[in-house]
């Protein structure tokens, strides 16, 4: 839905009087955003996958399912 409104916003900034500069701008950010919240959730997808190791390695169930709820909590949200 999120990407929904990325493309509204290029599409009215498109559909202006305003040079295409603008519209190339706005396009950039929107990549940039996008990039960006890419790199976030594989950083995090990464840290939680280390902490499940280090949680199975010292036999900590709580921290390994506290872990891995968030891990699926994270995966369930890129769907």
């Amino acid at each position: 839905m999120e990407n929904y409104y990325y493309y509204a916003d290029f599409m009215k900034t498109m559909t202006q009087t305003k040079k295409i500069s603008e519209a190339e701008k706005l396009l950039n950010e929107i990549y940039l955003d996008l990039f960006l919240k890419h790199v976030h959730r594989s950083q995090q997808e990464e840290l939680l996958m280390k902490l499940i190791d280090e949680a199975l390695d010292s036999k900590d169930r709580n921290a390994f399912y506290k872990y891995s709820q968030l891990l699926q909590a994270l995966k369930s949200e890129e769907s």
